[in-house]
């Protein structure tokens, strides 16, 4: 069950975006070909959560490395919302999870975008907590129970994988599709017992909840998720000089990370609506890369020998495949295709 109505999600969804793709090229906002006419504008999609993309966006980094564009940000509350702006044709850049790029690369999506960095490897920044009072002390406790996390996300993907783990039946547990904003509402209301979310609202929910499993636990049992920068392959070609200031920027942000925590954290906390302190908290609870580790084998790799980031999108493709979630994994050169690595040491280079 748990694993149709995800599938039903996804084809509804699709079948909804001929009427979004008509909206934006009547003017719903950018232009609609993905920077094909030529247009000095670079739409971002972002989302709220701790990360050096926040840095970058409240230093104002890019808009000082390309003072000709119009670079205007976008908030997204999950990566299903942000495949449909893709395809849609209504953004160029973005930050989004492992998970629904497997999903954006896989059909019936087919979204033509490329991996172009990592943003922060999953941690205790994503969890499954339970509500106090719902009887829940582990992950095998959420059969017959309503669980909620956002649809086609890496924390969904993680739900799934901790319960194949502990050995539960999907099928077998109330799944919710819902918004951060929304699980935090309907947790008050006491009308879910269970979520998977990352922060900041997870930090919330462990207020008046008991963490069962965190993303960085499923990693290390084989399931690592992540937060990736993609960029449209047609903004690509089109507008060369845009992706190596962007990951110059990012690696900035990753180096403040390291060097400065507390500027990072004064600049994230300021995104974010809290303070440095709460901020630097969050951040820790995440796993960043430095930046030349980006072109690590491990990660995006290099031009000629594409490191394993694609095996990573492969295996989360599989198991999405596994769980009734797509149809079929794109096979592995497709993915590898999919990491951009042109320029990237460039771009990481101390």
């Amino acid at each position: 069950m748990a694993g149709t109505r995800g599938w039903l999600r996804l084809s509804s969804t699709v079948a909804a975006l001929g009427a979004l793709v008509a909206v934006t090229a009547c003017g719903g906002g950018g232009s609609a070909d993905g920077g094909k006419g030529g247009g000095k504008a670079i739409r971002i999609a972002y989302q709220a959560f701790p990360s050096g993309d926040l840095i970058v966006k409240e230093k104002g980094w890019l808009e000082k490395a390309l003072p000709g564009y119009d670079i205007k940000w976008t908030k997204f509350d999950s990566g299903a919302s942000i495949n449909t702006a893709f395809v849609a044709g209504s953004v160029d850049l973005a930050a989004i999870g492992s998970s629904p790029v497997a999903r954006g690369l896989s059909e019936p999506l087919n979204i033509p975008y490329q991996v172009t960095w990592v943003l922060d490897v999953a941690g205790e920044n994503e969890a499954l907590v339970a509500r106090n009072g719902s009887g829940i002390t582990s992950v095998k406790d959420l059969e017959g129970k309503k669980v909620a996390t956002p649809f086609s996300s890496t924390s969904h993907y993680s739900l799934l994988a901790a319960l194949d783990q502990a050995g539960v039946d999907a099928s077998k547990v109330q799944l919710l599709d819902l918004e951060p904003q929304d699980i935090l509402a309907a947790w008050t209301r006491g009308d879910i017992d269970a979520t998977y979310v990352w922060l900041p609202t997870l930090e919330e929910l462990k207020k008046t909840g008991k963490v069962l499993v965190s993303s960085r636990e499923l990693a290390a049992a084989g399931k690592p998720t992540l937060d990736l920068g993609v960029a449209a392959t047609s903004f690509l070609k089109a507008h060369p000089d845009v992706l190596p200031a962007w990951r110059k920027a990012q690696a900035q942000a990753l180096d403040l990370i390291h060097d400065d925590p507390d500027a990072a954290s004064a600049a994230v906390g300021k995104q974010l609506g809290i303070s440095p302190a709460e901020a630097g908290a969050q951040l820790q609870q995440g796993i960043f890369l430095k930046p030349a580790e980006q072109a690590d084998a491990k990660w995006l790799g290099t031009p000629g020998k594409v490191g394993g980031l694609a095996d990573n999108l492969h295996s989360a493709a599989r198991f999405l495949v596994d769980q009734k979630q797509i149809d079929a994994a794109p096979d592995l050169e497709k993915l590898r295709k999919s990491i951009h690595v042109e320029g990237l040491t460039d771009a990481v280079a101390p």
